[in-house]
């Protein structure tokens, strides 16, 4: 599971702080992202990447609590997604919505969603963009655009 968070800092939550909703991870590091954008690092992006060997687990209920967890004490727009490329100028549009399975911004529920057909609805691009707009408001100060950063 790959967890991103904007607002919190550039310092990660402790590993204990995902020993949540009844599970610990059997792998977890965190880290900030390299080469942010000045309006993002003003705020902090740090990624979880959180692995559990037991593939059985149902991890829905694991994934609202983590999103709920990295978003609880400041103003913060947290997503889980796939692996994949990563571009600052990408974070929660269209063209990475199917990527995202799981969004929340401070003072909301986590959504979480499973079904790849969902994924890739209109519907749920329709609902990353409602969490683009968060995101957009929080890095309302300053802009991210014309700077790209990969990080794999």
């Amino acid at each position: 599971m790959n967890v991103f968070v904007i607002g919190s800092g550039n310092t990660p939550l402790p590993e204990e702080a995902f020993h949540i909703a009844g599970m610990v991870p059997d792998a977890f590091l965190p880290f900030p992202l390299l080469g942010q954008p000045e309006a993002i690092e003003r705020l902090g992006l740090v990624s979880y990447d959180i692995d559990f060997d037991d593939l059985s687990l149902d991890l829905r209920e694991y994934t609202r609590a983590v999103l709920r967890r990295v978003c609880a004490d400041t103003r913060a727009v947290a997503w889980a997604a796939f692996e994949g490329p990563f571009h600052y100028d990408e974070l929660l549009t269209d063209q990475v919505a199917h990527q995202v399975y799981g969004y929340c911004t401070t003072g909301t529920e986590p959504v979480v969603e499973w079904d790849t057909a969902a994924l890739r609805s209109e519907e749920w691009r329709h609902r990353i963009a409602e969490a683009r707009g968060a995101l957009d408001a929080l890095l309302s100060t300053s802009g991210i655009r014309g700077r790209k950063s990969r990080t794999d």
